[in-house]
């Protein structure tokens, strides 16, 4: 048999196992979320029990779900009713591949979400569903030196440097607190934190004007910094002890604090810059692939998913946050209730501009996240000039993008192939 014969034969086999599940009359739901055991069997009987219809939830690893979306598209007729993924894994995709969803009548709170999942077209290609992402958090000790007029879920980077200087001079110590050791995720706070807020980019704006304004602004609130974060990974730590008391982390470095002492710490949005208020989310969407077996019933799910009860239920089991407008329950964690909030207000806020997870780059993500990682440690920690370090990084970053042949990611403009660094 030849090779072509062999992958007719496969696609086929594909095809035959499409009709097998249609005629079942459950909608296959195709997802890359919610893996784990537990998880999984959490959101058969806790999240999907209520729909009116079937539902065979299958998550799977990112590459045996592109592979199998991949054969069903290819074949012109699949068994996968919906599908469940992360905003990098839909940018990847083709738009035509994917059924407009426009007219469903769901979408997020967040604006800034919904433009993202049109993916550069003028539809809506895939429902955001659930995101996770990175807050501030603060022990309530500290807002008596909050800035007069500065709101606490829409500080600005010059507010919250004032907030920082404020506490350092009334307690005569650095208490901003910066996950800058070891495993701590400082380059996630530079590339959808940093950038986004003052460069409008990741990328292409790496080495720019208003990069060099960022790395300026970044070192005048690490005059206010604990210097002992270059050895602090897990921020929840640094507010438990009272060695910081504001920090910026991921909500799950952060938890603990907030379950051990619920009263004593306040969690909220991150500070907005000259062109946003930058923030990483890990969005999760829910999409439907044109090879559907059961278009109408596949649109009932997605439906289906954006519901209030829905969402809180898939929070209690993935710890993801909900997307649209929703009362967090009583019985929540602690450190959900102040997470949630937060994620909330920064995302919907009217200056949300987020910076998304770095996509396409394989296993060069490592180097990716050391350019960021470097230029760190050479412009503070070494006290190097911002434009010489910039410009020798840049050579590197270029050369990453070439390798890999990644295109853009937001908030950076697409790009057609390469995304370059200008």
């Amino acid at each position: 048999m030849t090779v072509k014969s062999k992958l007719v034969t496969a696609v086929s086999a594909i095809a035959f196992t499409c009709t097998a599940y249609a005629a079942q009359g459950e909608v296959l739901f195709w997802s890359t979320q919610a893996k784990p055991v537990e998880e999984a069997q959490a959101m058969r009987e806790q999240v999907l029990a209520g729909f009116s219809g079937g539902v065979d939830y299958q998550p799977n690893d990112g590459g045996p779900w592109i592979t199998r979306l991949n054969a069903e598209l290819s074949a012109g007729s699949g068994s996968i009713g919906v599908l469940g993924a992360l905003h990098g894994d839909y940018a990847a995709m083709d738009p035509e591949n994917l059924v407009d969803l426009s007219d469903l009548g769901v979408a997020s709170a967040s604006d800034t979400f919904n433009n993202l999942a049109m993916l550069g077209t003028d539809t809506m290609q895939y429902i955001p569903w659930m995101q996770a992402s990175y807050i501030m958090a603060a022990n309530r000790e500290a807002l008596q030196y909050l800035p007069a007029d500065a709101d606490i879920n829409a500080l600005t980077y010059d507010q919250l440097i004032e907030w920082a200087a404020n506490v350092h001079e009334a307690t005569g110590e650095a208490k901003f607190g910066f996950p800058a050791g070891p495993d701590g995720l400082k380059h996630r706070f530079f590339q959808g934190y940093l950038y986004p807020s003052f460069t409008d980019g990741v990328v292409r704006t790496f080495a720019s004007d208003a990069a060099v304004n960022a790395w300026e602004t970044f070192a005048r609130l690490w005059e206010h910094t604990n210097p002992a974060s270059t050895n602090f990974s897990f921020m929840q730590e640094q507010l438990l002890s009272g060695d910081a008391w504001i920090v910026f982390d991921h909500t799950s470095r952060l938890a603990n604090a907030f379950n051990e002492r619920p009263d004593d710490f306040i969690a909220f949005p991150a500070p907005a810059g000259p062109t946003g208020r930058g923030f990483m989310p890990v969005l999760a969407g829910v999409a439907i692939p044109a090879t559907a077996p059961n278009i109408d019933e596949a649109r009932a799910l997605v439906s289906y998913m954006l519901e209030p009860e829905t969402q809180i239920a898939t929070l209690r089991t993935t710890n993801f946050f909900p997307v649209v407008d929703v009362e967090l329950p009583d019985d929540l964690p602690p450190s959900v209730q102040a997470a949630g909030n937060a994620i909330a207000a920064m995302s919907g806020s009217a200056d949300a501009n987020p910076g998304l997870l770095p996509a396409g780059l394989g296993d060069r993500g490592g180097d990716f996240n050391r350019v960021f990682v470097d230029s760190f440690e050479r412009i503070i920690l070494g006290g190097q000039d911002i434009r010489a370090v910039l410009d020798d990084q840049k050579t590197t970053l270029a050369a990453i993008m070439n390798d890999t042949g990644a295109p853009c990611w937001a908030p950076d403009a697409p790009s057609d192939g390469a995304c370059p660094v200008e």
